[in-house]
């Protein structure tokens, strides 16, 4: 879930022009105030400096900022203003700031303005639709000063203009929440996937998450302390979650209440806010019944917005992390096939699935036998549900450098295995030939996150406010 945003919010003018026209001042004030109460609309927390028109207004809004700890700075633009009025806030605040170049409406009344008659106040109203004349000398001081900004440029009640507004309150949460997050890591790669090794110093720099390297040790000891209650209490939210398949034996059911208590207090005790794992536990008779048992409470912990991905796949759980923060689900997922007759992908995976974006109820079922891994046990039978949904890939290229790779396509109608997965069919606006192709080149391990809706914008957003490479396939 997103994280509550702090946001300052200033605009700017110049005082010279406040005793040239009369009435100009209060006008764009009161244009100011309908963009602060539109933000806290949001349920947003808003802390306004007013109108800063000269260079000691603007050291005072930046200690007001400073003293309010805001995430985000919006810039409104009444009208010309000095960039000199601006600089020494900007360099005084660390946080990420959008300019709002605004005008009152899509455009002058020409025919009432010209009707005005007094030069004098027909200056005046041109001067409360005067925001454009400063934008470039703002951004040509931006970037001149190294300052990063993002330009929002229409109309005050324009659709276009709120649904960015929106779009980077929401990135800017979702940017918080992954600073906030503590990812464990619990057990170890699966042997041989190069493409799901990380390197965990770069996802923390770039990411500002913390990372718990977990002893499977601390599971398997706080797996033996549970109670019967607990495990009962479980068994009942077992059947309250999921469609239990009447070929889940009360042992299998037993056990796998038993990990998902221990999981649980696992995640109460790293404080976890997303959780990597793989285990085998070869050799040894209990770690490797454990390790068969874990995907029912695996999935609980996502649907209650701890995303876990299997096989240790760190740089997907951070993927799943974000699509679960932006709300939309974020389901673990790889490429199990393609239908060339519908021009469709199918894709899926064994192990945690998330409730939000499912079609139905989660279905909970046995497997003879978990593929490419030991052991059997319960499983998860899920569809996506039909509709829009974006695939996120949290990739490392050769350079080193996080990239978030998106693609927006939909969940559609048809056949899918019924084997004991997450399976789905996946239509993109690019042939399935092309998409994974394209896909495949950009540079994501073979795992990816699907979020329900289509949100790539938003994510491009959070790219931006994080100063990480940003890739969209369609």
């Amino acid at each position: 879930m997103g994280s509550k945003v702090k946001i300052g919010l200033f605009g700017i003018g110049l005082d010279t022009y406040w005793s040239q026209f009369d009435g100009l001042l209060d006008k764009l004030k009161s244009f100011q105030l309908r963009i602060k109460d539109r933000l806290e609309q949001s349920g947003t927390e808003v802390f306004d400096a007013g109108m800063v028109d000269n260079p000691d207004k603007a050291i005072a809004a930046a200690g007001f900022f400073q003293k309010s700890g805001v995430d985000l700075i919006f810039l409104n633009i009444s009208t010309y203003a000095l960039s000199h009025n601006v600089l020494p806030l900007m360099q005084r605040v660390n946080c990420p700031v959008i300019v709002l170049n605004l005008q009152p409406s899509e455009a002058i009344d020409y025919e009432k303005f010209n009707s005005i008659g007094d030069r004098g106040k027909m200056t005046g109203e041109w001067l409360s639709y005067c925001q454009s004349c400063v934008t470039p000398e703002l951004a040509n001081v931006f970037n001149r000063a190294g300052i990063k900004y993002h330009l929002i440029t229409g109309y005050l009640d324009e659709e276009y203009v709120w649904k960015e507004i929106k779009e980077w309150i929401e990135a800017c949460s979702v940017m918080k929440v992954m600073k906030n997050t503590s990812v464990g890591v619990m057990g170890h790669y699966y042997n041989g996937m190069l493409d799901v090794y990380s390197d965990i110093t770069m996802l923390a720099a770039a990411f500002g998450s913390h990372f718990e390297l977990i002893e499977f040790g601390v599971l398997k000891s706080l797996r033996e302390k549970v109670s019967d209650d607990e495990a009962s209490s479980k068994i009942r939210r077992f059947k309250d979650w999921f469609n239990v398949s009447s070929e889940c034996s009360s042992g299998e059911i037993e056990e796998a209440a038993l990990s998902s208590v221990a999981l649980d207090q696992v995640a109460e005790k790293f404080r976890l806010g997303a959780l990597a794992y793989y285990y085998e536990g070869e050799g040894d008779a209990d770690y490797e019944k454990i390790v068969t048992t874990l995907i029912p409470g695996m999935t609980l912990l996502t649907g209650r917005n701890i995303p876990v991905a299997g096989e240790c796949e760190i740089k997907n759980v951070l993927a799943m992390k974000i699509m679960d923060a932006f709300n939309t689900g974020g389901s673990f997922s790889e490429f199990y096939g393609m239908d060339f007759n519908d021009d469709i992908i199918l894709m899926g995976h064994d192990g945690p699935a998330h409730f939000k974006i499912a079609d139905g109820k989660v279905g909970l079922v046995p497997l003879p036998v978990f593929h490419g891994k030991p052991g059997k046990g319960l499983s998860i039978q899920m569809k996506v549900a039909n509709g829009p949904v974006t695939l996120l890939s949290v990739c490392q290229g050769g350079n080193g450098k996080i990239t978030l790779l998106t693609a927006q396509g939909h969940s559609v109608e048809g056949p899918t295995l019924q084997i004991g997965n997450t399976n789905s069919r996946y239509k993109f606006p690019l042939s399935a030939r092309e998409f994974i192709d394209n896909w495949s080149k950009a540079g994501p391990s073979h795992h990816c996150a699907i979020g329900v809706g289509h949100i790539s914008d938003k994510i491009c957003k959070l790219a931006d406010l994080l100063s990480i490479e940003y890739l969209s396939i369609c």
